[in-house]
């Protein structure tokens, strides 16, 4: 009798153990977080009022701050991926307009590491609705 009584003890502990991991790692497993809205709105359109016309830099400048934007955006939410890229490929079926936002970031990588790149507004202003549109998609903005 005491030995099926500790064996009873045993497995009860194992089940206890067992339950209490299962509910640590499933309060802190990291999920898909909520955005502050107000914050990506806020920022986005302050990327949408340096755009200038007739300011080449301006264009450069918030196309770059849009990705960044984006790339914020992915990994609050916790997109998995080490890079940019990664992230991106991990989310992309999510997206309604995958192909444009492949674009834009394409061509934030040719501002980023080509020394003579120069786009002019109307590619700047493709590119800030792609990455808007993608921001909505993952409900930033």
């Amino acid at each position: 009798m005491d030995q099926n009584v500790m064996m009873i003890l045993f497995f009860a502990a194992i089940m206890m153990f067992a339950g209490l991991l299962f509910t640590i790692i499933t309060l802190t497993k990291r999920g898909p977080r909520h955005l502050d809205v107000e914050r990506y709105r806020t920022k986005w359109m302050e990327i949408e009022q340096k755009l200038r016309h007739d300011d080449a830099a301006s264009h450069q400048l918030c196309v770059m701050n849009a990705d960044k934007l984006l790339d914020q955006a992915l990994r609050e939410r916790n997109i998995s991926g080490q890079t940019m890229g990664e992230r991106m490929k991990s989310y992309q079926k999510s997206w309604s307009n995958a192909n444009a936002v492949w674009s834009a970031h394409k061509l934030r990588n040719q501002i980023a590491h080509e020394s003579d790149v120069k786009i002019n507004y109307e590619s700047a202003r493709r590119a800030l609705a792609a990455f808007k549109q993608g921001l909505k998609d993952l409900g930033a903005v």
